[in-house]
């Protein structure tokens, strides 16, 4: 068993409520609120402006060359291609890049994980950073991959089938191979048994401040129903 299914083993009630989460559903079947989905682009926003951040922390917390640029690789791409990906379908949604400069204060809930990210980094090593962005990193392209299956996911009613298609589509899906390739390089040479389960612990609370990102626009969403 791989090191990442592994993780995904041993955090797999918090896996599975990640996953398989309400506004997850609603993308899929074109139900969840758009009230839910454009506070979520918004959020996702600066989300990602904080992921950049904890990239470029990876940099910092390389051990070898190679990892530095694997590092950078993946900041590059969420600064030069993501974040203009992001924009460009928030603008459909009638968000500018205006109004997601002027986007209200950031939820608590972005906040919680982002932060809980960068922390697991400053304290940890790579392994450990790498560990706490998988669910997102790598999360992402498993549901994406998961809802794209589904019969209305690529119907022209769905609203949210851009979303999807962005995340599940080849780029991205390459994007997260090579993540997840890259955490497994590091776990074989630094995931000692003894290690194992801090390093679990980290995923396992990664993922459950993921689903709370979730909830957080389904709440939304439930609020103008």
């Amino acid at each position: 068993m791989s090191f990442w299914e592994r993780l995904k083993t041993e955090a797999s009630a918090e896996w599975r409520a990640y996953t398989e989460h309400p506004f997850t559903n609603g993308l899929a079947d074109g139900s969840l609120a758009d009230a839910a989905f454009r506070y979520y682009l918004a959020q996702d926003y600066l989300f990602l402006i904080e992921f950049a951040r904890a990239y470029a922390l990876s940099v910092y917390k390389s051990p070898k060359l190679a990892d530095m640029r694997e590092a950078a690789s993946g900041l590059s791409a969420i600064l030069d291609v993501e974040m203009n990906l992001h924009v460009k379908l928030c603008a459909g949604w009638g968000l500018s890049p205006s109004d997601l400069e002027q986007t209200p204060p950031p939820a608590a809930e972005m906040l919680a994980y982002t932060r809980y990210v960068l922390d697991a980094g400053m304290r940890g090593d790579l392994l450990a950073l790498k560990v706490a962005l998988a669910p997102c990193v790598i999360g992402y392209a498993e549901i994406a991959k998961r809802l794209a299956a589904r019969p209305d996911a690529d119907a022209a009613t769905n609203p949210y089938r851009v979303w999807i298609a962005e995340y599940a589509g080849a780029p991205y899906q390459e994007v997260a191979a090579k993540a997840g390739a890259h955490l497994e390089r590091l776990a074989d040479l630094y995931a000692t048994p003894a290690r194992e389960a801090e390093l679990i612990a980290i995923f396992r609370e990664a993922t459950r401040l993921e689903t709370d990102f979730w909830e957080m626009g389904w709440r939304v969403g439930q609020r103008v129903e």
